[in-house]
């Protein structure tokens, strides 16, 4: 799977990850049906899910909920049409070498498909690792600085940018995922514990005092939320490897509809439950909004620890791509750090999490997750009579990625700047 040279030594190099490289090792066994959901499920759960409490508030509860569900529904239909496109390609040349979305784009277009879906992948692995750093600062900032903005002369969140800053260097430095692979596990258990504290302190917050509510948001809003919701459903570039991985790959489709389903509901509760408790109080990092007791800062420590470690796990396709690129898949430290510094500027500059976030989602997840696989679908299956239905709906789903790219890209981009401002 990897860049590796033949070698009949055992103490030959490991090869260089790859984008479709798993974060837990692969194992010699093909993985069972439990273990395929429980992977897909890991991979779909992201950091997004903490910015949709304030996207409910700003697009209304109801309109979150339904954008959240449409979205699972277009996401797993997408997902899908990835397993398809390789599984005809496959048959059609008789080898199985298809292991990344990268390999599926240079099988469909050639070089351009390739370079077109390594891109995307750069775009969205660098701006979900911005979104950690931005809410690592902010949580700092929060729970240690709330009273004094400044140290040192700089900006609380500036200040911890700058601090994550040279420790981020040396995790990044770490040239293999075998090292960094218990850490997802961590991150993951941490993620889900803290939605579930969040929750539970959503419903008796809710219980005690009840909040004025907005259902339905101004069409002004729409494209924004859509933005978030798409960004929340991360995993689109790991379903390829996964779904190889699969002992019984005839129910690799139930068991990832199972898991969007399970996923998009959680999603949809941990919104709305937020909203509910806050109202139009409600942060763009919900977690702030918890007070500082001893609960609320652990609950935002772990999850800053979480990201915090979940850097470098993210960024390893991004760096994998850069070197196969241009140094011939050879490990490259300094344009790692080059890599690392980039994504601290941007961090810098962006003023609001959710806001990034809804343009991560707009400008590159939709063209990841809808446009391309709805696109690589049409190209391989245009000629099969009798599929005319679909192909119609990969028209629809292209068209609509293109709308929502273009139309959400700009929206969020106002917001941001309006903020600044």
């Amino acid at each position: 799977m990897g860049l590796e040279k033949g070698s009949s030594s055992s103490n030959a190099l490991q090869p260089m990850p790859r984008e479709d490289t798993p974060l837990l090792g692969k194992d010699s066994q093909l993985s069972s049906q439990p273990k395929t959901f429980a992977n897909v499920f890991i991979a779909i759960v992201g950091a997004g899910v903490l910015g949709l409490p304030y996207t409910f508030k700003k697009t209304g509860w109801v309109m979150g909920v339904l954008m959240i569900l449409s979205v699972a529904i277009i996401t797993y239909r997408c997902m899908m049409l990835l397993v398809y496109t390789r599984r005809k390609l496959e048959l059609l040349q008789g080898v199985s070498k298809i292991n990344s979305f990268g390999d599926l784009g240079f099988s469909v277009c050639g070089s351009i498909g390739r370079i077109a879906v390594d891109t995307m992948i750069v775009l969205s692995q660098s701006g979900f690792c911005v979104s950690y750093i931005i809410f690592i600062a902010n949580t700092l900032a929060y729970i240690f600085n709330s009273s004094v903005p400044t140290i040192l002369g700089f900006k609380a969140k500036n200040f911890y940018i700058w601090s994550c800053f040279p420790f981020q260097l040396g995790l990044n430095s770490i040239p293999t995922l075998t090292h960094l692979a218990p850490l997802s596990i961590f991150a993951d258990v941490v993620d889900i514990g803290a939605m579930g504290i969040v929750m539970v302190e959503d419903v008796l917050i809710f219980m005690k005092q009840q909040q004025a509510l907005m259902a339905f948001g101004g069409f002004n809003v729409f494209f924004y939320g859509v933005g978030i919701a798409v960004y929340t459903f991360e995993g689109t570039g790991m379903i390829l490897p996964l779904e190889a991985e699969a002992k019984d790959k005839e129910k690799f489709g139930r068991t990832l509809g199972l898991s969007m389903i399970i996923s998009s509901l959680i999603f949809a509760a941990f919104g709305a439950l937020g909203y509910f408790a806050f109202g139009d109080e409600t942060s763009d990092i919900i977690t702030t909004n918890l007070g500082n007791g001893l609960l609320s800062n652990l609950v935002q420590l772990g999850l800053c620890v979480n990201l915090f470690f979940t850097f470098p796990l993210m960024m390893n396709p991004v760096y994998e791509v850069f070197e196969r690129h241009f140094f011939e898949g050879r490990y490259s430290v300094w344009q790692r750090w080059v890599v690392v510094l980039m994504v601290s500027l941007v961090a810098l500059w962006v003023p609001n999490f959710a806001d990034f976030l809804s343009l991560v989602g707009s400008s590159v997840c939709v063209i990841l997750g809808f446009v391309l696989p709805s696109l690589f679908h049409l190209m391989v299956f245009k000629d099969d009579v009798g599929n005319n239905g679909a192909l119609v709906l990969d028209a629809v789903i292209l068209v609509i990625g293109l709308i929502i790219a273009v139309s959400g890209t700009w929206s969020s981009l106002v917001e941001i700047f309006s903020l600044r401002g």
